[in-house]
């Protein structure tokens, strides 16, 4: 995500971290690669001659100048300006007073607006919403049909008409059948078009009037970079659209799109598509996504994804096993799938302040590997997994030839098990002294 941006930003910055001392000449020298790198990105010409000049104009004051640590403040600086430019904070759904909150969905075709509809229906549900699809895509081929398979696979209902009735009644009866119903959320799928036309617009205007929506949601590809920002434009000026939701962020290397947006249509990017899956949408905040693109991680969205995933039951549970050294196979089993729910591994270490995407080239994380241990513990009887010692050469071959994997992995598997049980103990016995104020056996404490 935005990785090349990133990389470039953070080795232009990098260069004044460690000077005592900064010159105009040495801010300049940084500047120009800096715009370099957005330029690069496919970020709007104007954004990034505006940003250059902010950042310049602060980082030649007294804050800077007259600092102990000059380079620690231009990231800040930086810092502070790139969450300005995509919109300081998060940007939440209006939800009207008077349900039925109305979204209209609207975008070209092939921005994922269908699945990206789906998706917010999902959203809904977590902030205990009951949303309701409508069906207005009447050109596009099984588009109806995509939406009804979307909604029943995030358990939310489909309001269709079929492909022969005009979409602006279908919006209005989708609207009426929701006040009927109990959904407190509406969600419009529109047509999308290859291009920009007359009729595509006409159409939504025509939708947009018939109903009054709440929010004119524009689902735009991230990947398309400035095609994305011309794209939001344009609806911007017909439409009058309430806020931006980017797809495929998870794939644009570049950023582009993400730091133009609000600059050139003033409208909030308000959601962000992370993956494929119908849960990977996430709400955007300006703050933590300009922190991780400066290597700063994103604490707060670590703790939100544990939050979510983890079951705070087992893991009071496996924190009683780990004090009274009753950890099992089974047990680590379940950990390695309360990991997999939080999401890709090296996505989840670039969350880490100080974790940047260089420092992670060498390290493979990989998550066909947990894969390979679930499997190796799966292969794995009741008491097997409850006591690795009873594992001999017989056994092991067994494991290794049930999970598809070799008896070298499985000696490892069993090695690393036996050498994390080891500082748990550790760990456990140390919190045990600290708590009866000991000295942890260090001589130099006797």
């Amino acid at each position: 995500m935005l990785e090349n941006l990133s990389d470039k930003l953070q080795s232009a910055l990098g260069k004044l971290t460690g000077k005592g001392k900064v010159t105009e000449k040495d801010i300049d020298a940084a500047m120009r690669e800096v715009r370099l790198a957005l330029l690069e990105a496919d970020v709007n010409f104007k954004v990034v001659r505006k940003f250059i000049k902010d950042i310049k104009e602060r980082a030649l004051g007294s804050e800077v100048m007259e600092s102990l640590t000059p380079g620690q403040q231009i990231i800040k600086i930086v810092n502070e300006e790139l969450t300005k430019l995509m919109g300081e904070s998060e940007a939440k759904i209006n939800f009207s007073s008077k349900p039925p909150t109305v979204v209209l969905m609207a975008g070209l075709q092939g921005a994922g607006k269908t699945t990206t509809t789906g998706k917010l229906a999902n959203n809904m549900k977590k902030l205990n919403k009951r949303p309701l699809l409508v069906a207005c895509d009447v050109y596009r081929p099984a588009a109806i049909k995509q939406l009804e398979v979307v909604g029943s696979q995030v358990g939310v209902p489909v309001f269709t008409m079929g492909d022969k009735v005009d979409p602006v009644d279908i919006a209005k009866a989708g609207v009426e059948h929701a006040k009927k119903n109990g959904n407190d959320v509406v969600l419009i799928d529109t047509a999308g078009r290859l291009h920009i036309d007359e009729n595509l617009m006409d159409e939504i205007k025509n939708i947009s009037s018939a109903v009054e929506p709440d929010e004119i949601l524009l689902v735009l590809d991230a990947m398309t970079g400035q095609d994305a920002v011309n794209v939001a434009e344009s609806f911007n000026n017909i439409l009058s659209i309430t806020g931006v939701i980017l797809t495929k962020l998870d794939g644009d290397a570049r950023g582009g799109a993400a730091l133009s947006i609000r600059a050139v249509t003033d409208k909030p990017i308000k959601f962000v598509g992370v993956g494929e899956k119908l849960d990977q949408l996430e709400p955007f905040h300006p703050d933590r996504m300009a922190s991780r693109i400066l290597g700063m991680g994103d604490v707060l969205s670590l703790i939100e994804k544990a939050q979510q995933n983890i079951d705070l039951k087992q893991a009071k549970e496996l924190e009683d096993k780990i004090r009274s050294q009753s950890f099992s196979f089974d047990d680590f089993l379940n950990q390695l799938e309360q990991m997999k729910n939080l999401g890709p591994l090296d996505e989840l270490i670039k969350m880490i302040p100080g974790m940047n995407s260089k420092a992670l080239k060498g390290i493979n994380v990989d998550n066909k590997d947990i894969d390979r241990i679930q499997a190796i513990i799966q292969s794995m009887t009741m008491e097997e997994r409850e006591n690795p010692d009873v594992l001999n050469s017989s056994r092991k071959t067994r494991i290794a030839k049930g999970s598809g994997s070799t008896i070298q992995d499985v000696n490892k598997l069993i090695k690393q098990f036996k050498e994390s049980k080891k500082m748990m103990k550790k760990f456990s016995d140390m919190e045990k002294k600290m708590k009866k104020g000991g000295n942890f056996g260090l001589p130099f404490f006797k």
